[in-house]
């Protein structure tokens, strides 16, 4: 039976009035929200009808629903449908603001400019000025009714809704939802899961609702059924398994889903002897679980304990979904007796329900599907549509998979070697590229092949770097610097740490074709066939351990080890006290989790990011907490990578005087030692920098200090482009060779922008700068802050940004204030500043201008950058690279840019 999907709430509104919503707000378990499918129905006709009054009779227009809250998107879902128009389930925005904004412009263009519900508390969310057209629900209580028709409609096949893909391989896809395939797709569940509502049973979801899993899996599906569905935040689930338990025993949950790795988080903690005895789980049927491969031991562990909470012994059910397909379609429903028979490793997930054909193709097993509950479009995505479904209208999953002869799928992987750590997904051979692009000393060029797998006692795939070394097997230090290196590599890329093992060439060898085999070597590897080299691999990375370890000297460095290996996840005596934190992988995430956890335990108020960065040991740390009320003298070098062969880079601060921004560049940069220059007057007592003679005076004593002999390599931000300059011909004239210097978008004439930046302008430069506001929000502002005092401009700054950037900065007004008036300062020295002299070579990296110096990139350029041929000696090269002037090194741009700056490096012989 197809019908519209209205039918769904209306039926349960009629025929179970009393049976609802529970939903739990996020830290509070006490109060839940109610509303019965009566009053569902009732709500979202009467706010479909003050819809219609506020947007019109749009028919076609598409209506973006973003809240946090499970039943709020509930509510404004069947408002939305009830209205006429068609939901689109809002992704959670990115948190960077420009990923955001570019987020948002593409849903934009992609939804056909929607509008977006929300409420007031979210809006914060959303960049100013607004990319979508926002309505916040709470404008339209006072709105007239009107009599304007709204309610359930007549059956038809016609687009129900949209689900956003991820988006983790790229933009955001939109799935086309149809009414006929829900109806399809509901009845194929409840012929394969089947409940007896008359049991007082309740279905239970903790997964965002812009997932289709937990819309169409669980909220449709009880509402078909007509039983109460139970909804939780996935934080308060994850970080108490207990609770997810506890809400099947009180709720009487039947049917529920769980992803692999939280069943091992459920195996964990039934297994540590929290009490349990209380539970009774003889409610229980299904825990669907997908996601992610499900491991047989685990299916095997976790049945037996909830069977003797009174559960069935086969409730945990292995599944496969896709947006594509209204989330599960296929079913293990005999888990895990039927895979223990068979002697799997990872569960079958089973056979097709009604509704659904399944097939494999090519050498590879291609698993494609068919039938009415598969979607049949992406919405304003034609090319991505026909690439996705074969000549006679079967879809390509992307997966690899065998059917045995009981009609059972299991998969074996993803085609294009397609990884998924963590719920996020990514190339293998991008990941292959970046390793490769870090020329990493260790490793043999070409011989490097990633996948993910899953290693003998883990719950969870891992990433898996095998690489052929180039050093003496029995170098350890080499050895361990090259499988740091790597590590650091892959945590930059994907934020996940790596399984590193370095092979003989005989176990990689290639195709005729000349391709390494990462599928035969994932093999080879569940093999065994590779544990001799395991083992030497593991010693001899422990010797060197052992033999750079040292104990930690007193209670701080105690205390600072034990929360970095918490952070890492690493063993105990593994880490140095005088290892560099981020060789280790320490991510600029992971650096901000320990911090916050060095602060508690240490009961610091605040420990500024800059003592963590220029300490980047734990013995340099703990002694820099010892000493943090003593006066430190001003050393303006700050360390961001001691390691590497070749010349080290020498990085100087822009306008704003801080190295913030070179965090992300540095992370790339493994060949060489990395230094960055911070202005002097960041701490309470320390004087700004006079004038720019006293500044490059200054930086060239460091500079000299570090590294007494050439040849330099040096590069400035904006700003410190001219530094830069200056510094190079400071130790040309002294006579060192400067075969480096490099200027990130900087003419060599500055003075008449530098006259335009007052001290309001600075501190709006600054605060976008810093990603605490939008640069159009910023603007939007200047004249509201303009006449206020300097104390006053800081406080209205302060009350607008951005909270949780604020935090992570560890930014007050006191230290804003202060770094507005450096910046201010900076600025102020070169007011007056014509470039002279000249150096003997220069790399210009030029991107989009800001709009008031330059109307376009080619304008910039050679009106601009070209006068640089003025001050040098031999030539000067330019290199293109994406993004705008205070983008350029931002997250979605800096692997272009450090491809870019390597190779220039190179070329002139560093």
């Amino acid at each position: 039976m197809t019908f519209h999907i209205s039918y769904l709430l209306e039926r349960a509104a009629s025929n179970n009035a009393n049976n609802g919503i529970v939903a739990y707000p996020l830290n509070d378990g006490s109060h839940p929200r109610k509303v019965t499918y009566e009053e569902l129905h009732a709500l979202a006709t009467a706010n479909g009808k003050l819809l219609r009054e506020h947007l019109g009779c749009r028919n076609k227009l598409i209506v973006l629903i973003h809240f946090e809250d499970h039943l709020d998107n509930i509510i404004w879902l069947w408002s939305v449908i009830y209205a006429g128009y068609t939901p689109a389930m809002s992704t959670a925005f990115p948190r960077e603001p420009h990923h955001c904004q570019k987020h948002l412009t593409h849903l934009k263009t992609l939804l056909d400019d929607p509008i977006c519900l929300t409420k007031s508390s979210l809006l914060s969310q959303f960049p100013e000025p607004s990319i979508l057209t926002v309505l916040d629900v709470a404008s339209l209580e006072g709105a007239p009714i009107t009599h304007l028709q709204a309610g359930p409609r007549t059956p038809s096949p016609d687009l129900a809704l949209l689900m956003l893909t991820s988006g983790s391989t790229g933009n955001a896809k939109a799935v086309c939802i149809t009414h006929q395939q829900i109806s399809a797709s509901l009845s194929g569940k409840a012929s394969a899961l089947p409940v007896n509502p008359k049991e007082n049973i309740s279905f239970m979801n903790w997964i965002r609702l812009d997932h289709v899993g937990s819309l169409v899996e669980i909220h449709m599906h009880a509402l078909l059924v007509g039983v109460n569905q139970i909804h939780l935040q996935p934080e308060d689930i994850i970080s108490n398994p207990m609770l997810f338990l506890d809400t099947i025993h009180q709720h009487r949950v039947a049917r529920t889903f769980a992803p692999n790795f939280f069943l091992c988080e459920l195996v964990r903690v039934l297994e540590s002897g929290v009490p349990q005895s209380h539970l009774d789980l003889s409610c229980l049927r299904y825990i669907v679980s997908g996601g992610e491969a499900n491991l047989v031991s685990t299916c095997v562990c976790i049945s037996l304990l909830l069977n003797t909470l009174g559960a069935p012994k086969n409730a945990i059910i292995p599944a496969f979904g896709m947006t594509e397909t209204c989330a599960g379609s296929i079913y293990n429903l005999s888990c895990p007796s039927y895979d223990v028979s068979q002697k799997h490793e990872i569960a079958s997930v089973g056979q097709c329900v009604p509704g659904i054909r399944m097939r494999v193709t090519g050498e590879e097993g291609n698993l494609e599907i068919s039938g009415p509950i598969v979607f049949n479009r992406y919405y304003n995505n034609e090319q991505d549509t026909i690439k996705s479904f074969t000549s006679d209208g079967w879809f390509m999953t992307g997966d690899t998979a065998v059917i045995d002869s009981d009609g059972r799928l299991s998969l074996s992987g993803r085609t294009k070697d397609l990884m998924s750590i963590n719920g996020v997904k990514f190339l293998a051979a991008e990941l292959q590229t970046a390793i490769e692009e870090d020329t990493i000393k260790g490793i043999q060029p070409g011989y490097v092949v990633c996948f993910s797998n899953r290693l003998p006692g883990a719950h969870t795939e891992q990433i898996c770097v095998i690489y052929l070394p180039t050093y003496s097997p029995d170098d350890i230090e080499a050895r361990y610097r090259t499988q740091a290196a790597i590590t650091r590599s892959v945590l930059v890329f994907t934020g996940a740490r790596p399984y590193v093992l370095p092979l003989e060439e005989k176990h990689l060898g290639r195709s005729t074709l000349g391709k390494l085999s990462g599928a035969k070597i994932r093999r080879s590897l569940d093999n065994g066939e590779y544990s001799a080299a395991e083992e030497h691999n593991a010693a001899q990375i422990k010797a060197y351990q052992d033999q750079i370890w040292s104990p930690p000297a007193n209670e701080t460095e105690e205390a600072i080890m034990q929360e970095l290996e918490q952070v890492l996840d690493l063993p105990e005596k593994t880490i140095g006290m005088e290892a560099t934190m981020f060789e280790m992988g320490l991510t600029s995430v992971a650096l901000m989790k320990l911090k916050r956890r060095i602060e508690q335990r240490l009961q610091f108020k605040d420990i500024p990011l800059i003592t963590m960065m220029k300490n980047p040991s734990v013995r340099a740390l703990a002694n820099a907490l010892r000493q943090t009320h003593t006066p430190q003298e001003y050393d303006p070098v700050v360390t961001l990578n001691a390691q590497g062969s070749k010349s080290p880079l020498w990085l100087i601060h822009p306008g704003v005087g801080e190295i913030l921004v070179f965090l992300g560049l540095a992370k790339f940069i493994t060949d060489r030692p990395v230094y960055a220059m911070r202005a002097r007057g960041f701490n309470e007592g320390e004087t700004h920098f006079e004038d720019i003679a006293e500044t490059v005076a200054t930086y060239h004593t460091a500079i000299k200090a570090k590294q007494p002999q050439g040849p330099y390599a040096l590069a400035g931000y904006s700003y410190g482009s001219m530094l830069a300059f200056e510094v190079a011909k400071t130790l040309e004239s002294g006579g060192d060779e400067v075969r480096f210097v490099g200027a990130f978008n900087l003419p060599p004439h500055i003075k008449f922008r530098m006259r335009q930046l007052d001290w309001t302008e600075c501190l709006l430069h600054l605060s976008f700068f810093l990603d605490i506001m939008t640069e159009e929000f910023s603007q939007s502002i200047r004249e509201e802050i303009t006449p206020l005092s300097q104390p006053e401009a800081i406080a209205y700054v302060m009350k607008v940004s951005d909270a949780a950037r604020l935090a992570e900065l560890s930014l007050d007004a006191e230290k804003l204030l202060r770094w507005t008036c450096l910046a201010y300062g900076l600025q102020s020295m070169a007011r007056y500043y014509d470039p002279t002299g000249c150096v003997a070579r220069m790399d210009v990296f030029y991107c989009h201008p800001l709009a008031v110096v330059a109307s376009g990139k080619q304008q910039w350029l050679e009106e601009h950058l070209y006068p640089w041929r003025e001050f040098v000696r031999e030539d000067v090269r330019y290199h293109d690279v994406k993004g705008e002037h205070y983008t350029m090194l931002a997250p979605e741009h800096i692997r272009g840019f450090q491809a870019t700056l390597r190779k220039a490096l190179v070329a002139r012989g560093l």
